[in-house]
């Protein structure tokens, strides 16, 4: 038995991600060791809660991962852990097609007690009726307590418990709002960038909800078994394959469960176009998405690294390249301004920020036979500038076929879509 529970809102920027932060910062500071995951394909907010945990935050999807596979990593990476805290995507219920891919199902598929967290600032009694439907909405989801947010003082809170209180469900506390806790924001969510000090915010936020959430409760009211599981082993290497990971600021958007994988195909070594010379002695290459934009002059001046990557592709390498790397492999990549920045320029790819505009959603991509799952979150636009080959056939979370192309050009297949291969390793295969 240990307290493990989902923490979820009606809706986003409710605060349940810096709730979520503070709350395991404060359990690492009384010595628990503290399993942190998130629901969806969220890379941000997973880096934060591995700041905050000091431990790795694991995504868990219900699109990209079939029910058996997430049952397993819930139970492999929960094991050793005395807290599990899963941190939700959007509105509770809020899915792809309807549920499925929601918070709720998730909570409902691992048997877990959400913890619903409202904005309660502009709001008195009339969090009942809302509170009530949340309750009542589906019968297999057990939302075991509420912590409103955004309530300044004692008196607001007593309307609020007593709402709690007639509707029968456990009022946790209230955090007032604070602008010391408030963590900046870009166009894919909570930020990652060197002038912010992540850590001073998490530390603020956990002291700040410790002195009006009862935590003790929290933990009292959502102990329970962990779901077990047969718990997915990862062979060891078969061979002694070559394999380099693009890791540092511009480019770690990775799921842990991916990385896995590849080192069951061999030795996985990190490398930082950014500060790094040339690429490493590899057999395949891995170029995750990131924030290339905001390095674009030291990625563009980078020119041995650049050449390096060219040639390595333009010899027959073996590359998965996703949204950013794919960005990278260009011929150019532009700012906000429209300014560009020459890049590695394998792919007849021009990428701009300029007048961007948002593409989102799940994303499967048929392989003959073979089909494998991701999702595509951008802001900026690629531009052909002369034909490059494409690979397969793409469709969205209700089964219809998008435009998002996959390139395939000699050993290199890049894409805007991330995939997720933890499960199923067969685009390795492609190679």
């Amino acid at each position: 038995m240990k307290p493990q529970f989902l923490i979820a809102a009606p809706s986003s920027n409710s605060g349940k991600t810096t709730l979520t932060l503070g709350l395991l910062r404060w359990l690492h500071h009384q010595g628990l060791k503290v399993q942190p995951f998130k629901c969806g394909p969220d890379y941000i907010d997973t880096k934060h809660h591995s700041l905050a945990a000091h431990s790795p935050s694991i995504n868990l999807d219900t699109f990209m991962m079939s029910e058996g596979h997430l049952r397993s990593v819930y139970a492999k990476y929960s094991e050793g852990a005395d807290v599990v805290i899963t941190e939700g995507v959007m509105g509770l219920f809020d899915g792809a097609d309807r549920m499925k891919g929601s918070s709720a199902e998730i909570a409902m598929l691992l048997d877990l007690p959400v913890i619903l967290v409202v904005n309660a600032k502009a709001m008195a009694y009339s969090v009942a009726p809302l509170i009530y439907g949340f309750m009542h909405f589906n019968p297999q989801l057990q939302i075991a307590g509420v912590i409103f947010n955004f309530v300044n003082t004692e008196s607001h809170y007593q309307f609020l418990k007593d709402a709690c209180e007639d509707i029968g469900v456990t009022p946790l506390g209230y955090v007032p709002a604070s602008d010391d806790i408030r963590i900046p924001s870009r166009h894919l969510g909570l930020a990652i960038s060197p002038d912010n000090d992540y850590d001073a915010i998490i530390e603020r936020a956990a002291a700040h909800i410790s002195k009006t959430v009862d935590l003790a409760q929290l933990l009292a009211i959502t102990r329970k078994p962990v779901p077990q599981a047969p718990v997915q082993t990862v062979s060891p290497p078969s061979g002694i394959m070559k394999i380099s990971v693009a890791m540092d600021e511009a480019f770690n958007f990775t799921y842990a469960e991916n990385l896995a994988v590849l080192q069951s195909h061999g030795q996985v070594t990190t490398f930082s176009p950014l500060y790094d010379a040339q690429l490493p002695d590899t057999d395949l290459l891995y170029l995750a998405g990131g924030y290339p934009e905001l390095f674009l002059e030291q990625l563009s001046t980078n020119l041995t690294m650049r050449a390096s990557i060219l040639e390595y592709c333009a010899n027959g390498g073996n590359v998965i390249a996703e949204c950013g790397g794919m960005m990278y492999l260009g011929e150019t990549l532009a700012d906000s301004t429209g300014k560009e920045y020459p890049m590695v320029g394998f792919l007849s790819l021009k990428t701009t920020m300029k007048d961007a505009k948002l593409s989102l959603g799940y994303r499967e991509i048929e392989v003959g036979l073979n089909r494998f799952k991701g999702h595509e979150f951008h802001y900026s636009a690629c531009t052909e500038t002369a034909a490059l080959p494409k690979l397969g056939k793409v469709f969205n979370a209700r089964g219809m076929e998008v435009s998002t192309p996959v390139y395939r050009k000699d050993n290199v297949i890049a894409s805007y879509i991330h995939l997720y291969w933890g499960e199923n390793d067969g685009w390795l295969q492609l190679f």
